[in-house]
This record gives C-alpha cells, structure tokens and sequence, in this order.
C-alpha cells in the first residue's frame, strides 16, 4: 500500500466515482488509476468499489470505512508536512476558511486586513455557504478552519471553539406599524406581517420557527435568504418585515430602516470556530483564531488543539466570557444620524 494509491482512491471518490474525472484533476492518466485501484484491493484483500463492467459505481461498507481512515491517514501527512514548514517558513503557507455569508461579509473583512498586514505571504481562501454546505467542505477536507452558527450537530469531526453570541433583530422602514410601537415587541405582533429571514436549516428544527410555534402562532414568511443585504433589499421594497443578525446592521442602514432588538423573542445564538480534531496548528492559524476570538489566547487554543473530543473544549471554554456582537450601537447611531432605531 502506497500514499499514492490512497491519493488516487481519495481523488476518485472525491471526484463522484468518475475515473477520467478524477485522472484529469491529478493529472495522470485513467488507465493508471484503475491498476493502482485495482492492486489496492488486491494488497488488502476487501473489494472497495462495486463495480458494473468498467464502472464503479458506489463505495462498499467496507469502502467507506477504508476511505474514513484513507482521509484519516491524508491529513496526518499533510500534519507532517504542516510541522516540517513551520520550521522552514513559518511566515507562508494558505489559511483556507469556510464560513456563512454573514461572516464573511460583517465580521471577517476587518480581521483578515490586520491578519494579512500581519502575515502577507499567507494566502487566504474563503469559502461561503449554508451550515450544510460548510460540513460538505469540511468532510471533503478542503478547509482548515470553518466558522458557522450553531449547527454543531453537523460538525461531530471538529473541535468548535465558541467565539461570541448574538440575539437577532428585526428590520423595518421607518414608518411600519412596528416601528412607531412602544414598549417590548411581541411574537404576536411580528407574525402579523410578512417576514423576511434567513434560509432555515434542512438538517434540524429551526429555532426561528420553533419560537412561534412554541406559542401558537405561526409566521408568515414570505422570503429567505442566505445573504442579509438580499434581505435589506427585499424590506426596503416593502415586501416584508426582516430578521437578520445584528452585525449585518450596519449604522448607514439606518436612513432606511429601524432596527428592533428582538432579544427575547428567540434563543440566543453562537459563532464557533472549528478545526478536525487531529489537525496541527501552524502558528498563523493560533493567531487568526486569537484575532477572531480574543478570549481565546494562544496556549488555549494550544490545549484546545489537543482535545480528544468537543467536552474537553467546552470544558476549556467555561471558564471564558462570550462577548456579545452587534455591529451598529446606539453610540454609532447618533453619530451617524439621529435615528429611531431602538438598538440594545
């Protein structure tokens, strides 16, 4: 058995079973890949592929084990090779992220600025898309680090470390019925009108529509979106009544809208930050997490890249305070303009 057997089984499946597909991607030829397949097999002595003629078309129980423990075995060097350039050139190397269009849009542009000031020969790659999206990257090992909210049951290979917390706010333009109300808002009062929200999960019971469930009512959601400037868009031509994120609020927005706290009315929620749990951090990688999440300081994050499983890290963790994220405060507001906007 060779490394490169286990490159080009990985290459194949990665590649939906399709030989010339995957000969293309590694740049070698299909008739390679099919004898080097083919002596694996023989080496182990377990049939990998089922296979109708030429074609393979689905992976063995026993396949899908080898392939786990292939990948397994894939990151473990690429772990080596992480320590031998740490020792080489700990200055370069890539910093692949997977993460949501929030994130990516709100939260990270001014962290990664400071982070390539900081580390100019490191490439940066980032990846955008739903939680189950994050996972298919995770799982086809294409990230070093995703940052996603909640959604933790998708992610059982990582270590998540928790970065900060948020609760929700709704978005209006300034003469809505919900904007001139004072006092709390209500569940009851926001089912009364078209909602606009993000794209709710297909993998679990979204805590969004649980919320009014919970009470009997039921929402009138007339749009979702993985992006929150869609959701800007579609409120501010008066289709409906948004819920976003509040650092997707920005203090410029509130010429157009009026931002309601909606603590309360939903569970607050947690961004993480996760890494497989057998990866090496290079130095670079402790650093971006100490920049996205200060409370987490290099030897923690040390300890953390250690950890045998998620309760090791979340016991690690519980002795640190979770900041919570806004974007536009009342402070900003005033400066900007004198706005309505009730922001906590």
């Amino acid at each position: 058995m060779t490394l490169q057997q286990l490159k080009y089984l990985l290459g194949v499946v990665d590649n939906g079973l399709n030989i010339t597909s995957a000969a293309e991607h590694l740049h070698t030829s299909q008739p390679g890949i099919s004898r080097q397949l083919k002596q694996l097999e023989r080496e182990i002595g377990v049939t990998i592929f089922s296979r109708k003629g030429k074609s393979l078309v689905a992976l063995t129980s026993a396949g899908h084990t080898i392939v786990e423990l292939a990948r397994k075995i894939s990151r473990d060097v690429e772990n080596i090779r992480s320590l031998g350039k740490d020792l080489a050139a700990e200055q370069t190397g890539t910093l692949s992220l997977a993460t949501t269009p929030t994130q990516a849009r709100y939260v990270l542009p001014e962290i990664l600025s400071a982070f390539h000031e900081r580390y100019p020969k490191v490439n940066i790659e980032l990846h955008q898309g739903t939680s189950e999206q994050i996972a298919d990257l995770v799982a086809e090992d294409r990230v070093d680090f995703a940052i996603a909210t909640d959604s933790r049951e998708l992610f059982p290979e990582l270590n998540l470390l928790s970065c900060f917390k948020w609760d929700r706010i709704v978005l209006t333009p300034h003469n809505h019925p919900l904007a001139l109300k004072t006092g709390q808002l209500t569940l009851a009062q926001l089912s009364e009108y078209p909602l606009i929200t993000y794209v709710f999960s297909s993998a679990r019971e979204s805590s969004f529509l649980s919320s009014f469930t919970s009470v009997n009512l039921e929402p009138n959601v007339v749009l979702t979106a993985r992006d929150a400037d869609v959701i800007k868009t579609h409120v501010r031509m008066g289709m409906g009544v948004g819920v976003i994120a509040p650092m997707a609020l920005l203090c410029d927005d509130l010429k157009d809208f009026v931002g309601i706290d909606a603590a309360g009315l939903f569970p607050t929620v947690t961004t993480w930050l996760g890494f497989p749990r057998d990866k090496v951090l290079r130095q670079y990688m402790k650093d971006f997490i100490n920049m996205f999440a200060p409370q987490w300081p290099n030897e923690l994050v040390e300890q953390a890249s250690m950890a045998e499983s998620q309760e090791m890290v979340d016991n690690l963790a519980a002795s640190l305070s979770l900041p919570t994220r806004s974007n536009c405060t009342e402070e900003a507001a005033r400066g900007t303009q004198s706005s309505t906007a009730n922001l906590k």
